[in-house]
Order: C-alpha cells, then sequence, then structure tokens
C-alpha cells in the first residue's frame, strides 16, 4: 500500500483529506487560471482584482453569520429580512439628522434582538428552518410598512464603508478582514468558540459535560443576526440608499460560499478562511462572465449548480474518508489522520 512519504499516512487518506479539506483553494486558483485565460488582460488586471473583492464583500459577510450559525447547528433563513429592516433603520436615523454611528449602532442592534428573538423561539421546540421563514416574512413586511415600499436615499455619509478606498484597495475589504479575523479568533482562540461547535456538533453530549446548550446556540443565532444586520450596513453604503426589499439572492449567495467551503449544516464543524474563498469563487465567476458579456442568468444557474456540486461533493469525501480510515483502522502499521470534527474550525 501506498504511503505518503513524510508521515506514512496512506495516500489514499492523505488524497481524500486534502480534497476535502484543501479542494476549495485549488478550486479558486483553477478558475482564477480560466479566466485569466479566457478573459485575458482585463480580467487579469489589479483593478478588476480589486473589483471581486469589492463584489465579494457583501457576500462574505452574510456567509460569516450563516456559516458560524450553520457550525453552531442553528441555520438561520432570515437574514435578508434582517439586512433589509437594518439598513431601514439606520437609514431613518442619517436620514433624520442622527449621527452615523448611531444609525450603525441602531442596526447592529436590531441584528442582536433578531437572533435573541430566532434562538429563544427555537428553543421551545419549533424547527428552526420554519422559524427563521417566518421571521423574514415579518422583518420584509416592517421594512416596507416603515418606508412604505420607497428607498431612503442621500446615505453619502456612509461612503466610507463602502465606495471609498484606502491605497487602492476598497473599504468595504477592510470591513471584511476584521470581521473574519475576529470570527476566526471567536472559533479557534476563545473558550466560547469551542463550546458552540461542540454544541454544534452534539449538542447532548456537550450537555452532558455541563455545558449550556442553548445559550450557544442563542448565541450562533446573534452572531448570524449581527453579521445579517452588518451586510444590510454595507448594501447601504454602497449604493448610498437603503431598500426595504429583501434579497433573497443574497442568502442564496452566502449559502453557496459555505457549501463550497465544507460547512456542515448540521452543525459542529467548519472553517471561516474557506467560505471567504468561497464568496470570492462566487464573485469571481460573476465578474468573469460579466467582462465576456454573457448573460446574467447564467451566473446564477452556475451559483445554482456549485451550491448542489458542493453539497454532493462534501458527503462523498466525507463517507470515502470514512471508509478508508475504518479499513485501515485494524492494521497496526496505519498511521491514518483524527477525524476532524470542531477542531476543523481552526484551519
Amino acid at each position: 500500500m501506498s504511503r505518503s512519504a513524510d508521515s506514512g499516512t496512506p495516500s489514499s487518506v492523505a488524497l481524500l483529506t486534502f480534497a476535502r479539506d484543501r479542494g476549495i483553494f485549488v478550486l479558486f486558483v483553477l478558475i482564477i487560471l480560466l479566466f485569466a485565460i479566457w478573459a485575458g488582460a482585463i480580467f487579469a488586471s489589479f483593478d478588476n482584482a480589486m473589483l471581486v473583492v469589492s463584489a465579494a464583500a457583501v457576500t462574505a459577510i452574510i456567509a460569516a453569520g450563516v456559516a458560524v450559525g450553520a457550525m453552531s447547528g442553528a441555520l438561520d433563513l432570515s437574514v435578508p429580512g434582517t439586512a433589509a429592516l437594518a439598513g431601514v433603520l439606520m437609514g431613518k436615523v442619517i436620514a433624520g439628522g442622527g449621527p452615523v454611528w448611531l444609525g450603525i449602532a441602531v442596526a447592529l442592534a436590531l441584528g442582536v434582538v433578531v437572533g435573541v428573538a430566532n434562538g429563544l423561539i427555537t428553543l421551545r421546540g419549533l424547527n428552526p428552518l420554519v422559524v427563521t421563514i417566518g421571521t423574514l416574512s415579518v422583518l420584509s413586511g416592517i421594512a416596507a410598512v416603515i418606508t412604505e415600499g420607497e428607498p431612503i436615499g442621500g446615505l453619502d455619509s456612509l461612503a466610507f464603508l463602502g465606495t471609498d478606498h484606502v491605497w487602492k484597495i476598497p473599504s468595504s475589504a477592510f470591513v471584511v478582514a476584521g470581521l473574519y479575523l475576529i470570527g476566526w479568533i471567536l472559533l479557534t482562540r476563545t473558550r466560547a468558540g469551542v463550546r458552540l461547535l461542540a454544541v454544534g456538533g452534539n449538542a447532548e453530549a456537550a450537555r452532558r459535560v455541563g455545558v449550556s446548550s442553548d445559550r450557544y446556540r442563542i448565541l450562533g443565532f446573534v452572531i448570524t443576526g449581527v453579521c445579517s444586520a452588518l451586510g444590510g450596513i454595507m448594501v447601504a453604503a454602497t449604493t448610498t440608499q437603503a431598500s426595504p426589499a429583501a434579497s433573497t439572492g443574497v442568502l442564496f449567495e452566502a449559502l453557496t460560499a459555505v457549501a463550497l467551503a465544507g460547512v456542515s449544516l448540521a452543525g459542529g464543524r467548519g472553517s471561516l478562511p474557506k467560505v471567504l474563498v468561497g464568496a470570492l469563487i462566487i464573485a469571481t465567476i460573476n465578474n468573469g462572465l460579466v467582462i465576456k458579456n454573457v448573460q446574467p442568468f447564467w451566473a446564477l444557474t452556475i451559483t445554482g449548480v456549485l451550491l448542489i456540486a458542493a453539497l454532493m461533493l462534501e458527503k462523498v469525501l466525507t463517507a470515502a474518508l470514512a471508509d478508508r480510515i475504518v479499513a485501515l483502522g485494524a492494521s497496526p502499521s496505519a498511521h491514518v489522520p483524527a477525524p476532524t470534527t470542531a477542531a476543523e474550525g481552526r484551519s
């Protein structure tokens, strides 16, 4: 049986582990190379790369919240409604003469409130997906009532979060970098993050060792709510207006990024850096197709195919890796890597 040269790990297991844990980075490089050849120098320019980064910002922010929520076992579909209402409330504060910081604080506070509400309701034994779909409808309706269905314009004071650049880099990129750094530290360097992943992996086992699974499930919803509100802020900052319309397309792209990253929707496992790469992949594909004048609906089609393919590939790779480890486990000479669960959030 062939083995990797440095560790003695059977090569089949090493290859499957690499494909599951690092395959998304290889995919990203291949997509860049494909479009660099197909679309030419326009695609490969620095300015276009910054356009991709800017376009990926909102998806990356929303996806971070969805991913952490999923890791904790709290998949939240009310994201578009939270983003829309957060943007509207912030717009009302700023348009009414309030300071920008207060508008942003109100929007983020809404994210916390929505997260706590979703968490408390689901803890009563209700299905989280059904509950959050209901919350999406409620939030979207409130946003439309507040604005009478009309967007709130004149939010140019938010340009520092959206359209401004620092050292030729979009300001939104710094917001995304800060968010992902905080999320990575939370999941890998804090007790709360480790417990959150443990609850997502097996809530009953976590409860038996003294972890309050209810508290960390609510924390997952709160993180999703705050990231959703931040996404709404970034949309308003980019477009200089707050629209009451809840864009389900944002949720769809975020879920695709999460699936591409191999985050377990059942909870307990995932990696934020890979979620960020997933968001960049979607933005890169959209950008390359626009440069080649491909009709927009093809981008939507490709994103849907990626979502289904990512879910299927994750299932196949995980099952194949588990089978190989079981098959080799009885061999005293076989060195196989330990299965990754919550610890995968550290990568």
